[in-house]
């Protein structure tokens, strides 16, 4: 049984699920879809071609599916997907994708975004991710799963966060930031691994070694990003996490952050 305020403006093309919830003074526009179980709180704002999965929960005064804020976007048909189990709190801005950048942007599983984050056109998001309050990426940025992002973090455009990596508060990231690093400072500065975070998710000790070792060698023994490649790839063909670790410094297009 779906639970919709009388208070809320539903577009009649909007296709809602059965348990779905909406509060009052929420508007949900055209060609948007929710699957069961989600929970849509007061004020929220989904513009259009937006498909939310299941056992979400968006707070108040979220704006979910607004028109990119790109001077290339001309009106044309994109899209915004978000997974299941994610918490969106208040005020966060998740923005479609545009004709240029492919046309979608997509946002993963079990996430939580906190207050004021912002999540810009064309961005791809994995699952287990934690963006704290304020945190804003830029147009076109891949983040892996399992990143966190501190609070007021900021992602210039067209980069890559990889999986299990964090960012500090306040950090502006300019580079590419391989798997499992933790980045901060201004200017942006390589610090260590994210061996807690690690540990949290079961990582074996003896992998998390591996990892830092795979860490040291690209950035304590002053070898170009090549020759640390070159040494890395024997041990990444025998242990799938230091793969993980050299695929996201290969994949780099914009140099990774050193």
């Amino acid at each position: 049984m779906k639970l919709i305020d009388p208070q809320a403006i539903i577009d009649p093309s909007a296709k809602l699920a059965d348990n779905v919830s909406v509060g009052p003074w929420t508007i949900i526009g055209p060609g948007v879809e929710i699957d069961e179980g989600t929970v849509i709180g007061s004020h929220v704002v989904i513009r259009s071609n937006t498909k939310i999965g299941k056992n979400n929960r968006i707070f108040q005064f979220a704006s979910v599916g607004e028109e990119p804020a790109d001077k290339k976007f001309e009106g044309e048909q994109t899209w915004l997907e978000i997974g299941s189990d994610n918490v969106i709190r208040e005020g966060a801005t998740l923005h479609r994708g545009t004709g240029f950048g492919g046309g979608i942007t997509r946002i993963g599983s079990h996430n939580l975004l906190m207050p004021y984050v912002h999540v810009a056109h064309d961005c791809i998001v994995g699952n287990h991710s934690i963006f704290a309050n304020n945190v804003g990426i830029s147009g076109h940025v891949e983040v892996g799963d399992w990143a966190i992002l501190g609070g007021y973090a900021g992602v210039n455009q067209f980069l890559k966060i990889g999986a299990h990596s964090m960012i500090g508060g306040m950090t502006h990231v300019s580079n590419d930031v391989p798997a499992y690093l933790i980045v901060s400072g201004t200017p942006p500065v390589a610090r260590s691994i994210n061996a807690i975070g690690l540990e949290r998710r079961g990582f074996d000790k003896d992998v998390i070694l591996l990892i830092r070792r795979a860490y040291k060698t690209l950035y304590k023994k002053g070898l170009t990003v090549k020759e640390a490649l070159e040494e890395l790839q024997p041990i990444a063909q025998q242990h799938p996490e230091i793969q993980v670790f050299v695929d996201s410094i290969v994949s780099s297009t914009r140099g990774i952050q050193r």
